[in-house]
């Protein structure tokens, strides 16, 4: 990571913000053994210019991880492209369109990730919802709409093949409302994991799924149909706002095809400890740090991909 020639003040921000994530204890991830994977809602990422030490921020936070799924990336990817050069030239990333209407609020999702790590490995897509035949046009229409379409891409670390799938989840006029569109998405992917062709089962979701709970209905929508979060992350207070006191962001997969999920997790927390010592000299608010930094914590997880003899033992299982 480069970030060059700063000024005293992001020098210190830089110090502060350090010191907190080391209290996160990510544990270093292994060539060919391990990943850290997380998924980071960066408050309307790209909607206004940040300042320049907001940027140096995001650039160390995601530096953190080999594999990051970002929502909330919107379309002038100005800001966006400072950050990949402070990362630095191993840094690569695969990002979505976005949609022009107000349901698409001009998002985009994208995958980054430390190309000496972690290889993309072709497949990048938005997450069709299944269509029918109109009789009376001919037409194959979808019989709902995202808003904001998933996005998928495929990935390879280690021996270990994946998918990444990753949705925001629209807010909707109350919790109510977004029961519907999490049973759809775990419809959606249960049918994409049982076709034929289907190249990998390894599946794991990702994103920002406004959940603010475990035991609420909206949980039980996204997991209706075997979609878990692994143990590592449901057995802990992991809420990724800055309260820590909600659990919109989520990681799940299908435990039944891969054991590669460790019991290394949790959330970045660069918030406690205030705001002051990040932007020393400067009054700002709560509010407007959230459209600095963002108003979510990156979540995250450390997988084991040398899984080879999981998939020797797979074989002897058929």
């Amino acid at each position: 990571m480069y970030h060059g020639k700063v000024s005293a003040g992001i020098a210190r921000g830089l110090k502060e913000l350090k010191r907190r994530i080391r209290k996160a204890e990510i544990p270093p991830s292994a060539l060919d053994e391990s990943i850290n994977i997380a998924t980071w809602n960066i408050r309307e990422f790209g909607k206004k210019v940040r300042k320049e030490a907001s940027i140096h921020y995001i650039a160390e936070i995601l530096g953190q991880f080999d594999l990051v799924a970002i929502t909330e990336l919107r379309d002038n990817l100005s800001d966006f492209s400072k950050v990949m050069k402070i990362l630095g030239p191993y840094w690569q990333a695969v990002y979505s369109d976005y949609i022009m209407d107000a349901g698409g609020n001009r998002e985009r999702m994208a995958y980054l990730y430390d190309k000496r790590a972690v290889s993309f490995t072709g497949l990048a897509s938005e997450l069709d919802a299944p269509r029918k035949k109109n009789k009376a046009t001919g037409e194959y229409l979808p019989e709902f709409s995202w808003w904001r379409s998933p996005f998928i891409a495929s990935f390879r670390a280690g021996s270990f093949d994946f998918i990444l799938i990753t949705a925001h989840i629209r807010w909707g006029s109350d919790e109510k409302a977004r029961i519907k569109p999490l049973e759809l998405l775990a419809e959606c992917i249960d049918r994409k994991k049982k076709e034929k062709h289907e190249a990998d089962k390894d599946i794991i979701l990702m994103g920002d799924f406004n959940i603010p709970r475990v035991d609420d209905d909206l949980y039980k929508a996204v997991t209706s149909k075997g979609l878990r979060v692994p143990s590592a992350i449901l057995g802990k207070s992991h809420g990724s706002n800055l309260a820590k006191d909600k659990r919109y962001d989520q990681i799940l997969h299908y435990p039944s095809y891969t054991k590669c999920f460790t019991d290394n997790a949790g959330v970045l927390d660069f918030y406690t400890g205030g705001v002051a010592e990040l932007y020393p000299g400067e009054k700002l608010s709560k509010e407007k740090f959230t459209y600095e930094l963002s108003d979510h914590l990156p979540l995250w997880i450390q997988l084991n991909v040398d899984i080879e003899e999981e998939q020797l033992d797979q074989i002897i299982r058929q």
